[in-house]
């Protein structure tokens, strides 16, 4: 087990397409794999039976919360019998994610450390589907077998801010936290959490040496992975603190504070990024509203070159450029088209990694252009990137627009 790579939260990978048959199956009486001789790798080949505790998960890019069961998984010899020969199988039951399966569905098997599996089945040609296999290094999975991977320690396999984001979304916790800041921070925030715009600004701090002149996508990719790690350590000791003082109502506190917790950490990240563009926009000398009102009180996230500028409709609009920023895009990319009328092409900035080809493709088509930071788009396909823009290539325009 290596820190900060795949292997602190698998100890083996195995991923495959479902075919019609497979799918079929997992949906009947006939819970079984046969011929899985590559699943060895990762369930062993011990001889009886062995029974694994198992979590099952199904995602699609619809919902906003997953199908989940909890099951288990047997692996046993059915020919133990013979001597000479093996035939492995891998059975399970049926659950409500089982049921949810269809072919071309993508199905991974990860065997945890403290020997649970974790399954999960995403749907075909997806965007988390795209991600589960980019997470897992586990991109060409046309062949009708199993691909597995052992070992998860490589570069590829660093758990940075994309992953972490990823292994959230199929049930994996992942804590990272940095102590050595905390003091700091509980004395500068008074043991509590501060508005979002400082605490992006203290993030910023601890990283004195970055000017996003330099290298815009960089810097917004550094900043929001130090906001993560630093927001992730205050929490983690004020989570502490109040779950010791205890709960009055025991079931209806808790169950409060519990989504108050979640309900953070979703509204935080989406407000950091928007922060952290704003420092970004400033440092590369790009004049900007945020937040500006256009038609029908629409807000756009940023608004170039301001919000007089849009007003006035003497100044051309072909100077004119509106940004909506979504940390993650789901289907709510649709909501930036209806913002500001006087620009007919939008752009959009996410943190979002491979998203689908149908989903960028009707992005394309009705005028929206996509902007990923730079280090992120080695999850999407040569297709789309050649499509897509990075965090420099936006700043480059608007300010040519600006000079202009």
């Amino acid at each position: 087990m290596k820190a900060g790579h795949l292997s602190e939260y698998f100890t083996g990978v195995a991923a495959k397409n479902l075919s019609a048959v497979e799918a079929d199956v997992f949906r009947s009486h006939q819970h079984e794999f046969n011929g899985v001789d590559a699943l060895k790798k990762v369930f062993g080949n011990e001889p009886g039976k062995q029974t694994f505790k198992a979590r099952f998960i199904y995602l699609n890019d619809h919902d906003d919360e997953p199908v989940a069961d909890d099951g288990f998984l047997t692996w046993y010899d059915a020919r133990k019998k013979h001597a000479k020969r093996s035939e492995h199988r891998l059975y399970f039951p049926t659950t409500s994610v089982s049921q949810c399966a269809a072919e071309g569905d993508v199905l991974v098997l990860g065997r945890r450390p403290d020997g649970s599996v974790l399954v999960v089945i995403a749907e075909a040609f997806s965007t988390i589907a795209n991600q589960v296999q980019w997470l897992f290094g586990l991109n060409d999975l046309k062949h009708p077998g199993f691909s597995v991977r052992e070992e998860l320690e490589s570069e590829q396999d660093r758990v940075e801010f994309a992953a972490r984001f990823i292994l959230e979304n199929i049930g994996v916790v992942v804590e990272t936290h940095e102590e050595s800041f905390l003091d700091a921070m509980l004395a500068k925030f008074g043991g509590a959490f501060p508005a979002t715009t400082d605490f992006s600004e203290y993030s910023r701090s601890t990283l004195k040496d970055i000017n996003a002149s330099d290298d815009p996508d960089a810097a917004v990719i550094a900043w929001m992975e130090r906001e993560e790690i630093l927001f992730r350590t205050l929490e983690r000791h004020l989570i502490a603190e109040r779950l010791t003082k205890g709960f009055n109502e025991a079931v209806e506190d808790f169950m409060g504070f519990s989504l108050s917790v979640q309900n953070r950490r979703k509204r935080r990240v989406g407000l950091a990024l928007e922060n952290h563009l704003e420092v970004v926009f400033s440092q590369c000398g790009i004049k900007y509203a945020r937040a500006a009102v256009t038609e029908i009180k629409s807000k756009p996230d940023f608004l170039f070159p301001g919000d007089a500028e849009y007003r006035n409709l003497n100044f051309d609009p072909l100077r004119l450029t509106m940004l909506g920023v979504k940390s993650t895009c789901k289907d709510r990319w649709r909501q930036v088209l209806t913002e500001a009328d006087r620009i007919p092409r939008k752009h959009l900035l996410t943190l979002e990694t491979a998203i689908s080809a149908n989903q960028t493709a009707e992005m394309e088509s009705r005028g929206l252009n996509l902007v990923v930071p730079s280090s992120l788009q080695k999850s999407y396909t040569d297709t789309q990137r050649q499509w897509l823009m990075s965090v420099a290539d936006f700043s480059r325009l608007v300010k040519t627009r600006q000079e202009a």
